[in-house]
């Protein structure tokens, strides 16, 4: 079964991938063309666009070859049995932010293309929600003691106690005045 598992991990893997690979290639070809279409004097080297497009490059090359690395799978050379399905890419957390930042990368190239340079403002929401992680999840812990998001699941939780169908049944019944509960509970 664990066999199973791992084929069906280095199979999503390879699509992921794929289609990451793809992502990087239409995008890039498409802020290009739109580029060439709409804005042409945005690929001349003294425009302050096309430096934060080449910059913008960066990071989505470097988190696209990093998912690569770590979501391939490895098998042995000689066999081509599996020897490891490589990290799991649809697993949440890290690797789930690297896909969103190469995802707005993404849109502001091909956004910036077609609208012009204000759509590079759009990529500001991965510092600032960089910021929003680090003051909820670090600062506002250690310095209140406990942060506002946990503080609402814990109190929904103390007042919904996990009750069995009987016992929602038998709180019903008391409700309505039913006496085989009152009887019950004086027993109890």
């Amino acid at each position: 079964m664990a066999n199973a598992s791992a084929k069906r991990t280095a199979q999503q893997n390879a699509e992921s991938i794929k289609n990451l690979r793809l992502g990087l290639l239409v995008s890039g070809a498409l802020s290009v063309l739109l580029r060439l279409l709409f804005r042409r004097r945005t690929l001349s080297p003294t425009q302050f666009s096309f430096w934060i497009y080449l910059f913008s490059l960066g990071p989505s090359v470097f988190l696209a070859r990093y998912l690569e690395r770590i979501g391939s799978p490895r098998r042995d050379p000689t066999t081509g049995t599996l020897i490891s399905a490589g990290e799991d890419l649809s697993r949440p957390g890290i690797i789930e932010w690297c896909f969103d930042v190469i995802y707005v990368t993404w849109a502001c190239q091909i956004g910036s293309g077609a609208f012009g340079q204000w759509v590079w403002w759009l990529y500001l929401i991965i510092p600032l929600y960089a910021i929003f992680k680090l003051w909820t999840s670090v600062v506002s812990p250690m310095f209140f003691g406990r942060s506002a998001a946990s503080a609402a699941p814990e109190a929904e939780a103390e007042a919904k106690e996990p009750t069995s169908k009987r016992q929602e049944k038998l709180r019903k019944r008391s409700e309505r005045g039913d006496p085989r509960v009152r009887m019950q509970t004086r027993g109890s």
